[in-house]
């Protein structure tokens, strides 16, 4: 099912796609930068694939600039990492002897070790809850995203490593190298706790190999599998054969290279690395230095490893399907510019952004919306108000909600199914399109349908969108088909006719009267006066109709 087909499922009239060839898209633009025009609709398609949702007020923040200086913005990161997680639980159930207890709620757990099952559950729940959190609340840049995509680019699940302190760290690293260095942010993933225990890096020894890490770093991480020639099997045993010697200490939760483990033999490698041997070390450094001397090779296949990692930034950004023209006008000079930048992520990611290709009608509206996107994205656009800070308990439960809600959709944080990650980002020919069967777009619709009812309420506390508040954000409230526009700039990034708008207005604003004044006059009457309860449930029920209905639409997956 491609975007065509998930569109006419729908009565509605759709927007019509050219009728082109199954693969070819018709799109011939390169990266010239973007100079065509700077509206709602090229704002919110930048907003709704660097962001999660392109709500109004940075919609507005965005369109006093110009396109290259929105995305300058956009790929500006903040320095430091967010505040840690905090104990949002309690100590029910926990071992009174573990470290765990000494942590008082409301403050951070991921600087003391526990050894609590219990313990190390309820943190695992704080930590998917508190990453929620940073999505719902993220600011206006490229980080939250980007962090998301290197979460599925080395996936691992916590549920196999286990600690959420390893979890925590893992996420850290992510976040701080997330439009850094691709090179060092590989040395980094292959020693860092999670993934050393994920993918049994840890038992890998000089007696008894373990091929894992070693096979997912060049068929999922740089190289990929689809070259030809490529690596071979041998190399994938003597990369193992580098790696060994690393362990995770239990203790400490520190990462340690452990010589008497160690392969010091040399390893000689296939014609495909240029037949390399990397000289076996018998010192405590033999871990880092034959490291960096796997990584320099596997870098060296420098096509390979940059055409393998743009097109994976491509189909994160921009669409899944990767003709002929785009594989030349696209892909292979972002790759070569990602070498130039001797492997530093902005600048690709810069160029992608401010080039026509991305901008492109045809690259506009054409990805379905994943889980977290369609979720997160949801409550920003509709501003959602959450419990603050003060009330970090059901601030939390809150979050967790929402991150529940997109685990039944398929995509559970920390927890992707296999170590490729999420099918949806690399399964072909769906790709995306994996998001959307028979059991997820019922529950999608029921999420939005609870959220512009009667919201979801737990310990007192309700998360709901406010669809009158909202309706008072747009710039023309009172004029039906305004609203109608303003709102759907927001919300949707493929169009609906004008005769469909006209039919919607006048069966949901207009209560099936045929004069623009019957919403005019009901407005007005509330705003004139807020405080009489008639007048507003007469707008805000006509305004949960038509924020119901637009959700429930086909266009509302589609980003």
């Amino acid at each position: 099912m491609d975007r065509r087909d998930f569109l006419s499922l729908k009565k509605n009239n759709a927007i019509v796609v050219p009728n082109v060839e199954e693969g070819l898209r018709g799109i011939n633009s390169g990266l010239n930068p973007y100079t065509g025009p700077w509206t709602n609709k090229e704002i919110s398609h930048l907003l709704k694939r660097t962001m999660f949702g392109s709500a109004k007020a940075d919609m507005d923040y965005f369109r006093t600039m110009s396109p290259s200086q929105a995305i300058d913005i956009l790929l500006t990161v903040p320095a430091s990492l967010p505040p840690p997680p905090l104990k949002d639980y309690n100590n029910d159930d926990i071992d009174p002897t573990d470290a765990d207890i000494t942590v008082a709620q409301g403050t951070t757990w991921v600087n003391t070790i526990t050894k609590d099952g219990t313990a190390n559950a309820k943190r695992v729940a704080s930590l998917k809850s508190w990453w929620t959190g940073l999505m719902l609340n993220q600011d206006r840049s490229l980080l939250e995203k980007m962090t998301l995509f290197w979460h599925n680019h080395f996936s691992t699940e916590v549920n196999i490593y286990g600690a959420a302190t390893f979890g925590y760290k893992h996420i850290s690293l992510l976040r701080q190298n997330a439009l850094g260095n691709f090179k060092q942010l590989v040395r980094a993933v292959t020693v860092d706790p999670a993934m050393l225990l994920y993918l049994n890096g840890n038992l890998n020894t000089a007696g008894a190999p373990d091929e894992n890490y070693a096979r997912e770093l060049q068929e999922l991480f740089t190289v990929g599998k689809e070259n030809n020639p490529n690596y071979t099997e041998s190399d994938v045993i003597t990369a193992a054969r580098v790696l060994t010697g690393w362990d995770v200490d239990g203790t400490t939760e520190t990462v340690v290279f452990k010589i008497n483990r160690h392969d010091k033999n040399s390893k000689q490698f296939s014609s495909f690395y240029n037949n390399t041997a990397i000289a076996g070390r018998t010192d405590a450094t033999a871990g880092d230095v034959e490291l960096d001397d796997l990584l320099n090779m596997i870098f060296g296949k420098s096509v390979e490893v940059s055409e393998f990692i743009v097109r994976k930034f491509y189909r994160w950004l921009c669409y899944y399907t990767i003709d002929a023209d785009t594989e030349t006008n696209v892909i292979k000079p972002l790759a070569l510019q990602l070498r130039n930048a001797n492997w530093e992520i902005k600048p690709v990611l810069s160029a992608l952004l401010k080039s026509e290709h991305f901008f492109d009608p045809l690259n506009q509206g054409c990805l379905i919306k994943s889980p977290i996107e369609n979720l997160v994205g949801t409550c920003r656009e509709f501003a959602v108000v959450f419990p603050n800070g003060t009330d970090y308990i059901a601030q939390y439960n809150m979050w967790d909600r929402i991150r529940e809600l997109a685990s039944l959709l398929q995509q559970n944080l920390l927890d992707p199914p296999s170590v490729s990650g999420w099918s949806a980002y690399y399964q072909v020919p769906q790709f995306y399109e994996m998001w959307i069967n028979a059991d997820t777009l019922p529950k999608r619709n029921l999420f939005t349908d609870a959220m512009i009812t009667s919201g979801f309420t737990q310990g007192g506390k309700t998360i709901v969108i406010d669809a009158v508040a909202f309706t008072k954000s747009l710039p023309n409230p009172s004029d039906p088909n305004l609203l109608i526009n303003d709102a759907l700039d927001i919300l949707y990034r493929v169009p609906i006719s004008d005769q469909s708008k006209q039919t919607i207005k006048q069966q949901i604003l207009l209560t099936n009267q045929t004069q623009d004044y019957y919403w005019t006059n009901a407005w007005n009457a509330h705003i004139g006066n807020p405080s009489d309860a008639t007048a507003y449930d007469v707008v805000n029920n006509r305004l949960k109709n038509l924020y119901k209905y637009f959700m429930n639409l086909a266009e509302y997956q589609l980003a």
